[in-house]
């Protein structure tokens, strides 16, 4: 595969009526590496994904997966075949064993490998006898996970993937994602866990209300984002301190909290202009990032 964009968004946009749940979203994926969508509940992450996949048209806009137009309905179809997703709510057919699912699932796949179904149902410890309507949420989890792991795509779309999965599960899917990863396969997942994503993902994209507030590698978040603690003997006004590259700025009393996407040595010396008595700059958590993102704006 070329180094070519693995999913590109233009203006993408989706409308219910008069609530827009996509305003404009340019997602660019790049390929070979592990990117995180992370976003608040409705934040339009399952819309997105739904859209790429062609079970959803859009309002506006479009994009392409592999190169290929996601609003084509034949390109669509093809894009299916180059790419393995596993849903949030993990939907499998209840009458069914977990090996009846398996048969029935891989027959539809040119890419399964058996040695590889073989390896993950001993990992997993899937009971083959068992109704998938039986099983907890957990192995429902590791049965969708396997069913998407067994093949060989080129991208793996994965949506709240450890959903029901104990930390020894959550261990094993993290480890499986970097393995894929470092095969070729291009991981997009959706997540609510920060602690996780920021252990495997390349790539950081934060949906919020619709909109992407945030676009970038995690190289670049631990290099650049800083949280600035500021004490003074008289508190300046806080819009003395925002200036470009500052996403936040709070005080309390005699105390200043600045975080900085850049710019943070500007930040010091401005503090300096005002008599600062401390300043302790630290790296910031994706976690605060996060927070940031959702709740400032």
């Amino acid at each position: 595969m070329t180094n070519e964009l693995v999913i590109q968004t233009d203006r993408l946009g989706k409308s219910y009526g008069r609530v827009e749940a996509l305003k404009e979203l340019n997602l660019s994926i790049r390929p070979h590496c592990i990117t995180a969508f992370l976003g608040l509940n409705g934040a339009g992450k399952s819309t997105t994904i739904k859209i790429l996949l062609g079970m959803m048209l859009p309002s506006s806009g479009n994009g392409t997966i592999l190169g290929r137009r996601i609003s084509d309905p034949i390109e669509s179809v093809r894009i299916r075949t180059k790419i393995a997703y596993v849903s949030e709510n993990k939907r499998l057919y209840d009458y069914m064993t977990v090996d009846q699912m398996i048969r029935f699932t891989s027959a539809f796949y040119p890419d399964w490998r058996p040695s590889e179904e073989q390896k993950l149902l001993r990992q997993f410890e899937l009971p083959l006898d068992r109704k998938v309507k039986s099983l907890s949420k957990g192995m429902r989890t590791k049965l969708g996970l396997l069913m998407a792991f067994a093949r060989r795509p080129e991208l793996l779309i994965l949506d709240e993937p450890s959903e029901g999965l104990d930390p020894v599960g959550i261990e094993e899917l993290l480890e499986i994602l970097v393995a894929r990863c470092s095969e070729g396969t291009t991981v997009f997942f959706s997540s609510h866990q920060i602690a996780e994503v920021e252990r495997i993902a390349d790539q950081i994209c934060i949906l919020h209300a619709g909109r992407l507030v945030l676009d970038s590698s995690v190289d670049d978040l631990r290099q650049s984002y800083r949280r600035i603690d500021l004490v003074f003997p008289s508190i300046p006004a806080e819009h003395d301190f925002r200036i470009e590259g500052i996403e936040d700025v709070r005080t309390r009393g005699h105390q200043m909290t600045v975080l900085a996407s850049r710019n943070a040595e500007a930040v010091v010396a401005r503090a300096h202009d005002f008599q600062a008595t401390s300043i302790d700059i630290t790296p910031v958590a994706l976690r605060d990032v996060f927070l940031q993102k959702v709740k400032g704006n």
